[in-house]
C-alpha cells in the first residue's frame, strides 16, 4: 500500500489514487446533485435574469418578447423546484442518501482541513488509513447504497476521532474567518452590484406598484461610498433625464426614496398645468385617460383605496413613460418652478405628479415649500427591473386584505 505524504492535502491524495472509471461516476453523482438540488432551479432564474436584466436595458424593444420568455422560464423553474421538492420528500431512499452524503463531504472537508493545518503532528501511516477510508466512503456515495455509505462513514468517523480527534475542535478564527467571508460577499454585492428596493408609496404610480420589488443597478453610475455619500469615480454614466433612481433621501438620510430625474444639473425646471418645461422646452405628453383608476394604500392603516387620475405618456427627452396628474389643478400648483439644478445633483419627482414628495416639496422634509436636489452621493442606482411583487389583485389577494402576488409584474422593465 502506497503512503500519503503528511503534508499533502486529503483532497489531492485521493484524486492521486482515482481510476478514470470512479473519476468518470463522480463527476456524473456531482452534476447529479447539482441538477436534483432545491438550488437549482432558483439558480437557473438567476443565471438566465442576468442576460434578461442586460437585453432590456441595452434594447428596451426587446421586452416585448423577453418579457413572456422570462416569466415562462420562471413558470417552467417554479414547477422543476415543486416537482424536486415532492420526490425528494416522497423518495425515503433519496432523502436518507441526501442526508448520508451531505454528512459525508463535511467530514471529509473536516479531515481536509484538519491534514493541511496539522502537517507532520499526523503520522504518515494514519493519514494513509484516512485517505484509503475516504475513497470507500466516495465509492459508496456513487453507487447509492445506503447501509454501504452509513458504514464506511462511521468508519471513517472513528479513523478521524482516533487519530485526528485532538485537533477536531474549530478555533475560533476558523468561525470569524468564514462569517467575515460570507458577510464581506454579500456586502460587496449590495454595494457594488445590486440591491432590491421595496415600493412603499404610491408616488411612483402607475409606473411601479405598491408592493413591487425593484433591483437596483448600484454600478451604472459609480460605485458609492456609504455613509460618506461620495462617488469616487463614474463607471458607465451619470444619471440621465428619465431614470428612475433609489436614493438616500438627503433632507432625511434615515430614509431611501425612488423618483424619476426630471432635470440633471444645469436645467431649469418649470411645471405649468401640469406639463414639464425644461430649459423653456415644454415636454410632449398624451392624454390617455381622463378617469384612470389606480389602487393606492393608506400609510396609516394600511388599507387600499382607488384613486381616479388623468392619465399620460410623457416623453421626457425620448424616455416615454406613464404619470398621473389630478382632475383637477391643486391650488398654488398652477405654475411651479423655475427651478434650477446645480452641479452634480438632479431634479426628482414622482410619476404621480400631485402625490408626491419629491423635489419640489423639500422630499417630504420641513418647509414643504422648499425646492430639494438629490445630490450624486446620496444617489444608490438606477432601478432596473421588477422581480417580485406583492399588491393589490394578486393571487390569494382575498385572504390577506386585497395584497396578493402580482405575477403580471413578475419581470417588469422600469421604464
Amino acid at each position: 500500500m502506497s503512503t500519503a505524504s503528511p503534508s499533502l492535502k486529503l483532497g489531492a491524495a485521493m484524486a492521486a489514487r482515482r481510476t478514470p472509471e470512479q473519476l468518470k461516476a463522480r463527476r456524473q453523482l456531482m452534476w447529479r446533485e447539482l441538477l436534483t438540488s432545491l438550488w437549482a432551479p432558483l439558480c437557473g432564474v438567476g443565471l438566465a435574469f442576468i442576460p434578461y436584466v442586460t437585453l432590456i436595458e441595452m434594447a428596451p424593444g426587446t421586452a416585448s418578447w423577453a418579457q413572456p420568455l422570462m416569466k415562462g422560464f420562471g413558470l417552467l423553474m417554479v414547477l422543476a423546484f415543486v416537482g424536486l421538492l415532492v420526490w425528494r420528500n416522497a423518495s425515503k431512499k433519496e432523502s436518507q442518501l441526501r442526508t448520508l452524503r451531505h454528512e459525508a463531504r463535511e467530514l471529509i472537508s473536516e479531515d481536509e482541513r484538519i491534514l493541511s493545518r496539522v502537517g507532520t503532528k499526523v503520522s504518515p501511516a494514519a493519514a494513509d488509513r484516512i485517505t484509503e477510508q475516504a475513497l470507500r466512503v466516495e465509492s459508496a456515495s456513487v453507487a447509492g447504497n445506503v447501509e454501504l455509505l452509513r458504514t464506511e462513514t462511521q468508519a471513517l468517523e472513528k479513523l478521524t476521532q482516533e487519530h485526528l480527534g485532538a485537533y477536531r475542535k474549530q478555533s475560533v478564527w476558523d468561525f470569524v474567518g468564514g462569517f467575515g467571508k460570507a458577510l464581506l460577499i454579500a456586502l460587496v454585492i449590495r454595494t457594488v452590484l445590486v440591491e432590491p428596493y421595496r415600493i412603499p408609496s404610491g408616488s411612483m404610480l402607475p409606473t411601479l406598484q405598491i408592493g413591487d420589488q425593484v433591483f437596483v443597478n448600484k454600478f451604472i453610475y459609480g460605485v458609492r461610498v456609504p455613509f460618506m455619500n461620495v462617488v469616487p469615480f463614474r463607471i458607465v454614466r451619470a444619471p440621465e433625464r428619465g431614470d428612475v433612481i433609489v436614493f438616500n433621501n438627503p433632507v432625511d438620510e434615515s430614509k431611501d426614496f425612488i423618483k424619476r430625474v426630471i432635470g440633471i444639473p444645469g436645467d431649469t425646471v418649470e411645471i405649468v398645468d401640469g406639463v414639464v418645461r425644461i430649459n423653456g422646452e415644454p415636454q410632449p405628453r398624451t392624454l390617455v385617460s381622463a378617469d384612470f383608476v389606480v389602487h393606492n394604500q393608506d400609510d396609516m392603516t394600511g388599507r387600499w383605496f382607488d384613486q381616479e387620475e388623468v392619465l399620460y405618456r410623457e416623453d421626457l427627452g425620448g424616455v416615454v413613460h406613464s404619470s398621473l396628474q389630478h382632475p383637477m389643478r391643486l391650488p398654488g400648483r398652477e405654475h411651479e418652478g423655475p427651478y434650477t439644478v446645480p452641479a452634480d445633483s438632479v431634479f426628482v419627482m414622482g410619476d404621480n405628479r400631485d402625490n408626491s414628495a419629491d423635489s419640489r416639496y423639500n422630499l417630504g422634509g420641513p418647509g414643504g415649500a422648499e425646492v430639494a436636489y438629490v445630490p450624486y452621493g446620496h444617489i444608490k442606482g438606477k432601478a432596473m427591473v421588477v422581480w417580485l411583487s406583492l399588491g393589490w389583485g394578486g393571487l390569494l389577494g382575498n385572504l390577506f386584505g386585497g395584497t396578493g402576488l402580482r405575477v403580471d409584474r413578475f419581470f417588469e422593465p422600469v421604464r
